[in-house]
C-alpha cells in the first residue's frame, strides 16, 4: 500500500472516529448535567483539534508532492544511489557523508526552494525525521515566495 492510500484510509478512519466521538460529546451535553456539559464540550474540541492536525499533515503531504513533481520535471531530484543495507534501508554512514554536499547547496543558495527540498531528502536519508520536515516547510515556504 503506498503512503498516498495509508493517509487516504487513516483519514477516513479519523472521521469515523471524529464522527462517534462527537456525537458521545452531543449526547453529554444533552445531559442537562453542568459537569457531563462540560465533558461534553471538552470531547466535543478533541475531534476539532484532530481534524486541523490531519488536514494539516495531508496538506505537508500535497505540497511536498507538488514540489517532487515540479523539482522532477526539471531534472533536479537527487539520484536514490547510496548503499542500503540488508534490510533496504539506508546506509546511515553513506548518507552523512552525501549529506555535507547539500547542505553546503543550502547554505550557498538561502533563498532557492530546490536546495532546501534536496536537503530535506538528505536529512530523511540520514535519519533526522524532524530536521527533514522542518527542511522541507522551509522549501515549501521559499516555493510560495518564489511563486
Amino acid at each position: 500500500m503506498t503512503a498516498k492510500r495509508t493517509a487516504i484510509l487513516l483519514a477516513v478512519v479519523f472521521v469515523a472516529y471524529a464522527v462517534l466521538l462527537g456525537w458521545r460529546g452531543v449526547l453529554l451535553i444533552g445531559t442537562g448535567d453542568p459537569v457531563a456539559i462540560v465533558l461534553g464540550i471538552a470531547v466535543l474540541v478533541i475531534p476539532l483539534l484532530g481534524a486541523y492536525l490531519v488536514w494539516r499533515e495531508l496538506q505537508f503531504g500535497r505540497q511536498t508532492e507538488a514540489l517532487a513533481r515540479e523539482l522532477e520535471a526539471a531534472g533536479g531530484l537527487p539520484v536514490d544511489d547510496l548503499p542500503r543495507r540488508p534490510s533496504g534501508r539506508i546506509d546511515r554512514a553513506a548518507a552523512d557523508a552525501a549529506f555535507g554536499r547539500y547542505k553546503e547547496e543550502a547554505e550557498a543558495a538561502p533563498e532557492d526552494w530546490r536546495v532546501w527540498f534536496r536537503l530535506s531528502t538528505a536529512y530523511d536519508a540520514a535519519g533526522d525525521r524532524k530536521r527533514a520536515r522542518s527542511t522541507m516547510r522551509t522549501a515549501i515556504a521559499h516555493h510560495d515566495r518564489a511563486v
